[in-house]
């Protein structure tokens, strides 16, 4: 399997990478079989609307704990209309109140750079050979404790906080599947009060001694 066959599955489906990937894996390379994997899967249904163009939406700001966390969330729609429709508003305060509760570092796997996977790839191997498992099980324990980790650490693997038999990619899935348009998590930025504030003074700290260094 290419990655031409993936992007051309992609193409065909509208559908994430990741699935792409995992239906022509499923279905041996056979490109017909893997868009009919993903239409018995209701991939490609919600796939056919991933591909048009989601360029409204809201951005949306949500404070908790007594305006201790702060989350600016911006969500993708089609049209004014949806972003105006009281579930969509709904889904989008949602989300932002999961990311303050949950503290994602990625909106997907996608985001994810290539040396954070190799890092975590390299402590879960690290972890399996210390805890001596064999060999023929090493991979797939290693491949679970991938799983978990862009469960952690990516907004749209997490289980969702008021939901957990659902992951916020499920939640973003089904929603397009009632609301009838493409929805689109962009981007988010999480704040909590003075998280950052020592790693700026000691920086601030460092310059001065410096600077003075220097005179």
């Amino acid at each position: 399997m290419s990655l031409a066959h993936i992007k051309t599955l992609r193409e065909r489906t509208g559908a994430g990478m990741l699935d792409c990937k995992k239906a022509l894996t499923e279905n041996e390379g056979n490109l017909e079989a893997a868009i009919d994997w993903l239409r018995q899967k209701g991939i490609a249904k919600a796939a056919k609307k991933a591909g048009r163009a989601a360029t409204d939406g809201l951005v949306h700001s949500y404070i908790h704990a007594g305006g201790k966390i702060g989350v600016l969330l911006e969500v993708n729609a089609e049209t004014d209309f949806v972003a105006k429709n009281e579930q969509f508003q709904e889904l989008v305060n949602d989300i932002a109140m999961h990311i303050a509760a949950a503290a994602p570092e990625y909106v997907s796997k996608d985001e994810v750079p290539d040396g954070a996977i190799e890092r975590e790839t390299a402590v879960q191997i690290a972890r399996v050979v210390e805890e001596g498992k064999p060999q023929h099980i090493a991979e797939k324990i290693v491949a679970g404790r991938m799983g978990k980790f862009y469960e952690e650490v990516c907004l749209l693997e997490q289980p969702f906080v008021k939901d957990d038999s659902v992951t916020v990619g499920q939640l973003v899935t089904n929603s397009v599947a009632t609301i009838g348009e493409n929805i689109q998590v962009r981007r988010f930025t999480r704040y909590v009060l003075g998280e950052g504030l020592e790693k700026k003074v000691e920086d601030f700290a460092a310059e001065v001694a410096a600077t003075a260094g220097l005179n």
